[in-house]
């Protein structure tokens, strides 16, 4: 890993994501792994906090580099990670990666969509809320190129099966309730 002369390990966190560079952040994930393990701590908890604290300079985590740059096969590890924080909001736009990855699809000629979709999807497959504003007010569906009539159906689907879910929450926490009202009235 980084010694005194090498490079921190942020930074190798941060170009393993820059360039999909899975040997890197797999090298850089065991690195992590034995040195929590050399001081008794949770390997979880150490990569964690790595992962869910790494930022660039202008303050783009670890999942917003690698969706930024298309980086399918690091995100996927990366998304495999426990405690995880997959909706972190970057400093600048206050985008989330899923934000990110819609961006960098648009950004590709048309003919590619069909094949990088995969990258929005791995993030709404791992939790990401495509109901999420930035700062601009936008949500990802919303970025969109109107061109992309799978992307934004895929985005809108993602957003109605949140909102669904969390009513199915929302009553089940109710239906836990009981009946409302008190039965001290009863006699």
């Amino acid at each position: 890993m980084a010694d005194d002369q090498g490079a921190t390990p942020r930074e190798l966190l941060l170009e393993a994501c820059r360039r999909n560079n899975t040997s890197l952040l797999t090298e850089l994930l065991d690195d992590v792994t034995k040195i929590a393990l050399s001081k008794r701590q949770s390997t979880v908890n150490h990569i964690a906090e790595l992962l869910n604290n790494a930022t660039d300079g202008i303050g783009n985590y670890c999942l917003h580099v690698a969706a930024t740059y298309g980086s399918y096969e690091v995100l996927d590890i990366l998304l495999d990670q426990e405690n995880l924080e997959v909706d972190p909001r970057d400093r600048l736009e206050e985008d989330t990666p899923l934000h990110k990855a819609v961006r960098f699809v648009n950004n590709l000629p048309r003919e590619e969509w069909e094949n990088e979709k995969a990258i929005v999807e791995l993030l709404l497959d791992a939790g990401a809320d495509p109901r999420l504003r930035n700062k601009a007010k936008l949500k990802p569906f919303e970025l969109v190129d109107p061109r992309n009539i799978e992307l934004r159906s895929i985005l809108q689907r993602a957003e109605f099966t949140t909102m669904a879910g969390d009513d199915v929450v929302n009553r089940d926490a109710d239906d836990e309730d009981g009946p409302t009202g008190s039965a001290s009235d009863s006699e």
